[in-house]
């Protein structure tokens, strides 16, 4: 497609998931156990409810019925048309068209809450990832060579993770697992309870995106400013994959894993070059006690492996290319999220004071190799 002159690769399109996925494509056996989603006025109602009403997840604030401003009245004009014909694969072609999108990798939406609930045990939790995922495979088949699948995985069970993470590798064809960086389970992702995931990862050649979610989470860190619903966006989700990012550079996974590839998506680029002369300099000053096994800068554990991604309109995100280079940004329209930009996401980018070869790097290259393209 390449638009002006610019092959696009998205790091992190999203997908708006049918509110009967898990009802149709869940294991029978779970089938009386699986969310339904809620629809409403609001085009981009994010709601699962259990069978019995009671809704999905742990979050303070209600989902979506937060208070209107312009934003909310705005992504309904643009976005009504699109959820009026439900989302489809047609739809997401049409957008990307709209975009000037050649290749997308595609995350979920209400599935970035799927797995945060009070009711999920280790089995169900595995097949709310399996339906997901098979759904996936069925949503890119209208065009496989531009929509491409990122997979679900359960964080509950590491058998579990392990066999789906093989069967996406596989059978369904998908580059990358994600995870969200805000960890659902009781241990820290430098910890041995991960090793089997990561182990997989590499032999696999499988990406590993980590995706955080606003409303909802584990002891997330915006859970701190409820119930102020713009303020837990400005924070929980570079907060969170701060975190994920330090724990995988200075915390020794990528040490013991030299074949991992791993992305920290939606979550701005311009916090990383602070934050990784702040893990160097921990790193020169305790590394000998708490990082034994970590042998170079966790800087260099991050350019070795580790892509983020920038937002169309980041404007400082200069500053991150000056001190850090340009090689470990990808791009992302984020559509249909509340703060995407599409339709003119791909315009907005190729505004900001960036070289050509800058550019490139990110709308394609940087993306490509990541995903192992």
């Amino acid at each position: 497609m390449a638009k002006n002159g610019f092959k696009i690769l998205d790091s992190d399109m999203h997908i708006m998931e049918p509110p009967d996925l898990w009802e149709k494509y869940i294991d029978k056996k779970f089938r009386d156990r699986a969310p339904r989603g809620m629809t409403s006025h609001n085009v981009r109602d994010l709601r699962l409810v259990h069978p019995d009403g009671k809704e999905w997840s742990r979050t303070t604030t209600p989902q979506n019925e937060t208070a209107r401003g312009h934003n909310f009245d705005e992504k309904q004009r643009i976005l009504g048309n699109d959820a009026a014909r439900g989302w489809t694969s047609e739809v997401q072609l049409e957008a990307m068209d709209i975009e000037g999108i050649d290749v997308a990798v595609l995350y979920p939406t209400r599935g970035l809450r799927a797995l945060v609930d009070d009711r999920l045990d280790p089995p169900f939790a595995a097949a709310m990832a399996r339906a997901y995922n098979d759904w996936m495979y069925d949503f890119c088949q209208k065009d496989p060579n531009r929509l491409i699948g990122a997979g679900m995985i359960s964080p509950y069970s590491m058998e579990d993770a392990v066999n789906e993470a093989r069967r996406c590798a596989e059978q369904l064809g998908f580059r990358a697992i994600f995870l969200r960086a805000n960890p659902l389970v009781d241990h820290q992702w430098q910890s041995a309870y991960y090793e089997p995931l990561w182990d997989a990862l590499e032999a696999l050649n499988l990406s590993l995106g980590f995706h955080e979610s606003t409303g909802t989470g584990r002891n997330q860190v915006g859970e701190r400013l409820e119930p102020n619903f713009m303020l837990r966006r400005v924070y929980a989700q570079p907060f969170e994959q701060m975190l994920a990012l330090g724990c995988f550079c200075a915390g020794g996974v990528l040490a013991r894993h030299p074949k991992m590839r791993v992305a920290f998506l939606e979550a701005n680029c311009s916090w990383l070059p602070w934050l990784l002369w702040r893990l160097d300099e921990a790193w020169e000053l305790d590394g000998d006690v708490w990082a034994a096994d970590v042998k170079l800068k966790p800087s260099e554990y991050f350019k070795k492996h580790c892509v983020v991604s920038i937002e169309p309109d980041e404007m400082i995100a200069t500053n991150v290319i000056q001190q850090v280079g340009n090689a470990q940004l990808v791009f992302s329209t984020d559509y249909p999220h509340v703060d995407s930009r599409y339709p003119e996401a791909v315009n907005h980018f190729l505004k900001l004071p960036l070289s050509e070869t800058d550019k490139r790097n990110i709308l394609w290259d940087n993306c490509a190799a990541y995903y192992a393209m």
